[in-house]
Parts: structure tokens; sequence; C-alpha cells
């Protein structure tokens, strides 16, 4: 099927401007696009690729070589220049979340050396990308190993592959772009700084984009090519402008006073190192090519400044969104320089050529459209508090007679600064997961174990075993079923299930900000370690999952903040609904294993005895935090540890300085 046109995307116009700057500049270091769900992310992508100019490569050779001038080092070389080319068009190469390392950045053909005495090396797809674009969705959720081999090999241009015995290096310059959906997690901060630029999208919300969008989508999807052809010539304008843009951009000058610009609204901005400067500077000098200045002006600094500054700020991962843009709108107000319009609001691309059809969807909006094929409808999920932090009555079990808090009532009690808690791993070595920073597991990478038989494609060896089983078999040479493969123990992700007592009685003493506080740091170091999570609480007449498993951490926070407290102690009501969630997820994801983390003071008033429950938590790891305080203690909060054969951990001993602080938690039962 044709890809969809990118001029009949309706509206989205920051993310236009960013990946037409990026195609213009692909020094800028890429694109990161932040979106929910059916926002139009793989579709504009896709449709990108067919405004790149067409590229000479050299006959024959893998790497996608320049024939004007071919790359010195590269490993199907040497070439001679000129060398015989053909043209063809920017190559679109899409990383899955599945890909390995060696399908990355390529590696040594094993088989071939072993079996035949060849050396050979198998190139990944950053050499296919070279030259091209290389699309990567859902970044967040590849693991970091991975991303960072991406961005270094953006940011430098050349892959180095040093593994398996072979030594590999050559060009891979290409358009980078990401997409990720922020409710699957946040990737690293250092990650997120390492893309140049940064766009967030949303669904529109007027019914005219929505309904313009439809019709688009049905159009293309009965006649592809009509719809495509109908497009074309707007296509083609904005490609040629790409390509004179190009032609440009060594002519474009950045005059000193725009570097020291460019340097203040840095500073005032507070970034972190002087890679936003860079960005900046060449996000400028892109801005001005494509609008056919000589040089760099004020209003192409502040274009570039919202598009490569507002993800570079955040200090805290969990903070809530929208403070960074609203420190940039006020950095920018005060650097307003000989602009006569201080604040002149978000860049909006000049459009290309007026669309074929007399539809006025197609003029930038304020809220960016869709019109996406890979994924449908906005997303319904509850999102993170608004960006003054106030919070949001808590349904729940408001109205519980016994005593719980009224809607309208007091605000929930807020948590204190968070501290670093111990890590609790779980026990024994997991089945290879999700990577993560947590537990103990089998893995792709990480120190050798032992050694198996190769199960499928064989990406590391383990040579003395493999010798060891040609001395086996008697013979003097190797052969393919002499073969064995690296075993590796490295480490995993977990979902780290939050149970949370919010009765009355967590209300005395101040123990909810206690608990709360601790909660917070707990998430806290989720995030770091790259686990899922999710959250049950229990008050009153029964329990509720507050956030079903996630891997937005930011949205843990959010439903911390909103936690009320009131009522009686159903701990048994929290602790089926806690199996419930667990059953669930294994059926969803059978080795990503769960921990369980009980916050109570161990006071069941409700329901029927919570040790009754322990069958159901038959093999799940659980510990309980134990938040009695005063100075008359029941030590219920043990006894209830005892009777799951859990983990018992005050409160007071989570922080790390007052214990160990990396604690293998009790086995399971």
């Amino acid at each position: 099927m044709r890809p969809y046109p990118f001029t009949a995307v309706v509206g989205l116009p920051d993310l236009r401007q960013a990946l037409l700057l990026a195609a213009v500049h692909p020094g800028i270091g890429g694109v990161l696009i932040r979106g929910e769900k059916g926002t139009a992310k793989s579709t504009i992508v896709r449709a990108l690729a067919g405004l790149l100019p067409e590229v000479d490569k050299v006959v024959g050779c893998r790497f996608a070589c320049d024939p004007a001038a071919p790359d010195p080092g590269c490993p199907d070389g040497p070439h001679t220049a000129p060398a015989a080319g053909r043209r063809h068009p920017a190559t679109l190469v899409e990383l899955p979340v599945g890909a390995t390392e060696d399908r990355v950045v390529g590696t040594l053909d094993i088989q071939r050396v072993l079996s035949a005495g060849v050396k050979a090396y198998e190139p990944g797809l950053l050499a296919a990308a070279h030259r091209g674009l290389l699309y990567v969705d859902e970044v967040n959720l590849l693991p970091d190993h991975l991303v960072d081999l991406l961005l270094d090999a953006a940011a430098m241009g050349r892959a180095h592959v040093e593994r398996d015995g072979v030594s590999v290096n050559h060009a891979a310059r290409f358009l980078l772009v990401g997409t990720m959906n922020p409710e699957e997690g946040e990737p690293r901060p250092q990650l997120l700084d390492r893309f140049g630029l940064v766009v967030s999208v949303t669904a529109p919300t007027q019914v005219s984009d929505r309904a313009e969008v439809v019709r688009r989508r049905l159009a293309y999807e009965a006649d592809p090519a009509a719809f495509a052809a109908t497009w074309r010539a707007a296509d083609d304008r904005l490609a040629h402008r790409v390509r004179s843009a190009r032609a440009a951009l060594p002519q474009v000058t950045l005059p000193d006073a725009e570097i020291n610009r460019i340097a203040r609204i840095c500073l005032a901005y507070q970034v972190d190192g002087l890679r936003a400067d860079i960005v900046m500077a060449r996000a400028s000098i892109a801005l001005a090519a494509w609008r056919g200045l000589a040089a760099v002006t004020a209003a192409e600094v502040r274009d570039a400044a919202r598009l490569a500054l507002p993800h570079r700020r955040r200090r805290d991962p969990l903070d809530p969104p929208g403070t960074d843009e609203q420190r940039l709108d006020e950095v920018l107000r005060d650097e307003g320089g000989d602009d006569p319009d201080p604040d002149p609001g978000p860049p909006s691309p000049p459009d290309p050529s007026p669309p074929p059809d007399p539809s006025p969807a197609d003029a930038p909006v304020s809220s960016p459209a869709a019109g996406s094929g890979d994924d449908a409808g906005p997303s319904g999920d509850v999102g993170p508090p608004d960006s003054a932090g106030s919070p949001v009555t808590d349904g729940g079990s408001e109205a519980d007679p016994s005593g719980g808090a009224q809607a309208g009532g007091p605000p929930p009690v807020a948590a204190g600064p968070a501290y670093r808690p111990q890590r609790l791993r779980l026990p024994g070595l997991g089945k290879g997961g999700t990577p993560g920073r947590r537990s103990a597991a089998r893995a792709d990478r990480g120190r050798v174990v032992g050694a198996d038989h190769p199960r499928g494609r064989l990406s590391g060896v383990h040579l003395p075993a493999t010798l060891l089983a040609a001395v086996a078999r008697g013979s003097r040479g190797i052969t393919s079923a002499d073969l064995r493969e690296a075993r590796y123990v490295g480490q995993e992700a977990n979902l780290i299930l939050f149970v949370v007592d919010a009765s009355g009685s967590m209300a005395a003493r101040q123990r909810m900000a206690v608990v709360k506080t601790a909660v917070l740091s707990l998430l806290r170091d989720a995030y770091h370690r790259r686990d899922r999570i999710g959250m049950v609480t229990f008050r009153g007449a029964g329990a509720e999952v507050v956030l079903p498993p996630t891997s937005s951490h930011q949205v843990g926070v959010a439903k911390l903040t909103q936690l009320r407290t009131g009522g009686r102690t159903p701990i048994a009501a929290g602790l089926r609904a806690t199996a419930a969630v667990i059953d669930a997820e294994r059926r969803r994801d059978p080795r990503r294993r769960p921990l369980v983390l009980l916050v109570t003071d161990g006071r069941a008033t409700s329901g029927p005895d919570p040790v009754t429950l322990a069958p159901l938590f038959a093999g799940t790891t659980m510990v309980v935090l134990d938040c009695e305080s005063g100075p008359v203690r029941l030590g219920l909060g043990r006894r209830l540890a005892s009777g799951f054969a859990a983990e018992w951990l005050p409160l007071a001993a989570l922080a790390a300085g007052s214990a160990d602080p990396d604690r293998t938690v009790r086995r399971a039962a």
C-alpha cells in the first residue's frame, strides 16, 4: 500500500515543522514525537520518507556509499571514486521494539567463521538506514543499551561495532525519528536530551477537524493510488523545498548576536550541558534556510527554542507536564530582543501549497489532528494532574457510613521529600523477561554463566564450550553441530504492586504523610529500575484498583497525590483485588515477576481474616511495609507478614541509609 501523503495529514503544525527541519538538516539530532494513541505519529513519519531526496549508492555496496565520495573505511570497500552508482529513493528502515543488539549494529557471522574459516560481517539496521530515515516506534520501550547505540550513531554519523571478535567502523548518517506514547512510560532524561527536537501531539478537539480526518482516511483506504495522486503535486512541491533548503544550508550565516541570544536563552532556561545550544543553533540555521533567509534572525532562534528546549529542563522525570513550557514562555518573553512581539506563540510552518481540495481543515489548528491508520481514537485513560497540581476529588468509597472523608472535605495529605529507598530484589533467577535494573534474570547480555545448544540464530558463541564439544566428539575440526551459545545472567524489570491502606487509622499521627513519602520514594525507584507499577487501595467497605499495571510512573505519582483516607480497614478486600490483578498480568506477560508491597499497620477492622487469603499468593513475593507508629504497638503488621510468609519491613527502615541498601526479599512460600 502506498504511504499516506505528508500534505494530506490534517493539522500538526509543530510536528510538520520539526520533521521538515530534521529533513533539511539531519545534524539536528532527530525528532521524538510524544502523543497518545491515534494521533498520526506513525503515519506522518512514514510519509516523510517520500519527501527526502533520492540518493546515489555504489552498486553492490551494503553500506549505501556515495559514488562521488565513498566512505574510505567502508567494510565493502575500498571504492574508487567516482564509483559506479545507481539512484535509489531514500530508505525507510523501521526498528521493531523486539530487535536484538546484533540486528541493530550487525554482527560476525559466527557459523561461517567456525564452519568455513571466513571472517564475515553481517551488517545491521544502522547500515541499512545510512543516508535514509530510521524510524523507531515506541522508542521508550526499547532497552536502554539499544537506544544508546542509536543515539550515539545518530550523533557521530558512524557506527562502531566491537563484539564477537569483530571490529567494524562504518558510516551511519540518518534521520532518526522516534515515537512514544507517554502512557507507556517516560524514557530516561539522559536519553530524552539526546533527541534534538521533541514535539507533543494530541487528538483534535474540533468536530470539523475530526470529520476531515475520517473523510481523508476513508478515501485513502478506498483507493490509495488515487488518493496519493490527488496530493502528489503538493508533496512534490514540499519535497522540492526540502532539497532547495538543503542546498542553501551552507550559505546561511549565524550572526554572533544570535549565538549570544541562544546562549542567554539556554542559561535562563537552566538546561544542563551544551547540547541544547548546539541543537538550537542548527535548528535556527535550518529554519532560515527553509524560509529562504541568508542569515538567522531572532525569530528563528525563538522558534527553534520552542522545539529544542522544553524537554531538556525537567529536573524530575515524574514532575507533572506543563511546567517546562511555562518556564520557556517566560524566558522568551524576557529575551524579546528586537522583536516587536515578545510572545509570538508556537511556530507555524508555512503551508507549502494550498490543498487540492477546498477543505478548511488543512489549515494549522491549535489542537493537532490525525490522519492515522495505525491506531484508533484518542486515549480515554486517566492522565496526570493539571499543571497546577490541584488535587482531584477521589470518588472511592466517600459514602462510607463508618466515617470516611467526604467529597469536598479536607484536601489529601501531601507527601514529604522523597528519599532513596532500599532496592528490594526478588529472590531466585527470572526467566528473561523485560530488561531492567531490579532482579537477576536470564538475559541476552550480561555475565556469562554457562553455555547451551543454540536456539535459533546464534548471537554469541561460547568458545570454550564449543571446543570441548568438538573434543568430546573426537573431531579435529569444528562443525556447526559443535557450536554452543553463551548463557547470560543480567537484570530484569518487575511488576511492583502497591497495596495501600487508606483507612481512617492511617490519618492518625500524620501517618499518611509518612506513607505517601515512602510510596513516592518507591515509585521513583521503580522508575529508575524500569519496572511496571500498579496501585490498589482499600478503605471503608472495599478496595479499588486505582492504577492498573502501567509503565507510566507519572500517573502513579498523580494517583498517590489524590489519595484520601477514611473508613474501616478491609485488608482482605485489598488483597483479593491484588490477587486478581496479578492473575491477569500473568496471563498477559508470564515472564514478568510481581512484587507486592503491602503498606498497612495490619489492623483489619472489616471483612474476613486476611491470612485466609494466603493461598492466593503462593509463589508471589510480598513485603509488608509496617507503618504502625506510636509508643504502644500491637505488632499486627509483623503477624500479617508471618501469615503470608512475607518479608516484614518497618517504614522507618525503608531508607537505604538505615539498613542494607540492596535487599533480597525473602523467597515466597
